[in-house]
């Protein structure tokens, strides 16, 4: 089971590690499926399927979601493509677990996958505010990850935040940070403590216009305006 784009570090896959992924495939005689649900917001390059690897359609499928390339989430429309047995297989399972989405829906995403150039303007936008997130983050002491496709921005979380006063807050894990975050600030995070100590956080919220994104008035567009963060060292 793959995700590349991935969620939550922004890391991409490239055609070499697909193809090693193939062949591992073959040699151990298993499925991959790939989750490509991010795969259309890149904001450099060339969107990268696994199925144009050659020899992917012989061990795998890719999974394809409406939800996060036309900002139709909670719609849950989609479609999947691959090897034709593990599809029909799929379309098995399908037919036995529900019976299809609202017809509207599926008119809706039909519209959305003929006009790719929706997508386009959505990743450029997530690009533009990706960056000026990173550019916080960094004058806070934490260099963001990848940042390389889709909306989230994973960054080290901090293990003390000072407020303008001086009173002090420290945080043994990510969890006690994004707790604080929402309590403190009303930020809302999602904390990562599988692999060290990250946040996630979105840059899907509310602007009207770039105009408005900059000006960061409130809610999430800000990491917090007035803290100083204290990050672990070797944090970037």
């Amino acid at each position: 089971m793959l995700n590349y784009p991935n969620n939550p570090t922004g890391a991409s896959a490239s055609p070499e590690f697909f193809a090693k992924v193939v062949d591992f495939a073959r040699r151990n005689s298993l499925i991959v499926i790939h989750d490509a649900a991010y795969t259309a917001l890149v904001f450099e390059g060339k969107t990268l399927s696994f199925l144009a690897t050659p020899g992917a359609k012989e061990v795998g499928v890719e999974l394809h979601s409406t939800s996060k390339s036309f900002n139709m989430t909670g719609w849950r429309c989609g479609f999947v493509a691959g090897n034709e047995l593990l599809v029909k297989a799929y379309g098995d399972v399908k037919d036995n677990t529900d019976s299809g989405q609202f017809l509207a829906i599926q008119h809706a995403a039909a519209y959305c996958f003929e006009h790719p150039e929706i997508t386009v303007k959505i990743a450029a936008k997530y690009s533009r505010r990706m960056d000026g997130w990173s550019r916080r983050w960094a004058r806070r002491g934490s260099r963001p990850g990848n940042r390389e496709a889709h909306f989230f921005l994973y960054v080290k979380a901090p293990k003390a935040a000072v407020k303008p006063d001086g009173s002090r807050a420290e945080f043994k894990n990510a969890e006690e940070v994004s707790q604080w975050l929402i309590t403190e600030k009303l930020i809302s995070t999602v904390p990562w403590d599988d692999a060290c100590a990250y946040l996630r956080f979105s840059v899907t919220f509310a602007a009207k216009d770039p105009a408005d994104e900059k000006r960061g008035a409130g809610g999430n567009r800000q990491p917090s305006r007035g803290v100083k963060f204290e990050f672990w060292s070797g944090a970037g």
